[in-house]
């Protein structure tokens, strides 16, 4: 049974960072897609970043302010995410695809508010 385990998520100001993280309970293969998807209430769950072999890719509205990387030997990815806004508000999915299956993280909450 493959789990993720997101920790990082919570109320910041508009304009602030936050950091978030993602363990994997197995070995990140060479072929491993990990990421990190987010919804808002009442919209759709969209991508936000992935990183596979070295690559990233980001959502438009993230580039520029958010950094996705990655420890193989901690199993774990990261999303650093500085100047948040406001329309950065949604509970965070970590997502990883290993083999021939997708796996979703349980989601843990961003917050951005004065």
């Amino acid at each position: 049974q493959v789990q993720l385990v997101e920790s990082g998520g919570g109320l910041v100001q508009p304009g602030g960072s936050l950091s978030l993280s993602c363990a994997a309970s197995v070995s990140l293969l060479s072929n491993s897609v990990m990421g990190w998807y987010r919804q808002a209430p009442g919209k759709q769950r969209e991508l936000v970043a992935t990183i596979f072999s070295g690559e990233m890719i980001y959502a438009n509205s993230v580039k520029g302010r958010f950094t996705i990387s990655k420890d193989n030997a901690k199993n774990t990815v990261y999303l650093q995410m500085n100047n948040l806004k406001p329309e950065d508000m949604a509970v965070y999915y970590c997502y990883l695809h290993r083999g021939n299956s997708d796996y979703w993280g349980q989601g843990t909450q961003v917050t951005v508010s004065s």
